[in-house]
């Protein structure tokens, strides 16, 4: 898998902040099921394959969920897994009392769908910007 961020960081950039991308996400994903805090998983299968996952956790004095991760394999993509991964993540946020999601991905060319599956899903997208440079 190429990573989309190296063209638009740089080498130097990306090294610091995305170099060891594999690595962190083997990190996170043993991390993002903890019930105790409020964090879970699901997963969907089609046809007894791994089709993709999504992970969540709720806040729930704030009354917040945040999707921290959705994830689809190319070959299932298109096919509506991930609306049900996150339709699935909401359902379980609101049941945890959340009334707002926080959802979020990149404002790169190669995280467009997923920015228009997130606004097919009513979720508004709010400006962001962060800067990076080489020192």
């Amino acid at each position: 898998m190429r990573n989309p961020f190296r063209p638009l960081m740089g080498e130097a950039v990306f090294a610091v902040q995305h170099g060891s991308w594999r690595d962190d996400y083997r990190k996170q994903v043993a991390e993002l099921h903890s019930p105790k805090r409020h964090s879970h998983v699901a997963i969907a299968e089609v046809e007894g394959t791994i089709a993709g996952y999504v992970a969540w956790n709720v806040v729930p004095d704030r009354k917040k969920g945040e999707v921290k991760i959705l994830a689809v394999s190319a070959q299932h993509r298109r096919h509506h897994v991930g609306t049900a991964l996150c339709e699935h993540a909401f359902d379980q946020m609101r049941a945890f009392g959340a009334e707002v999601v926080e959802i979020g991905t990149g404002g790169d060319q190669f995280h467009a769908p997923a920015r228009a599956l997130y606004e097919s899903l009513d979720c508004t997208p709010h400006p962001r910007t962060v800067y990076f440079r080489q020192l």
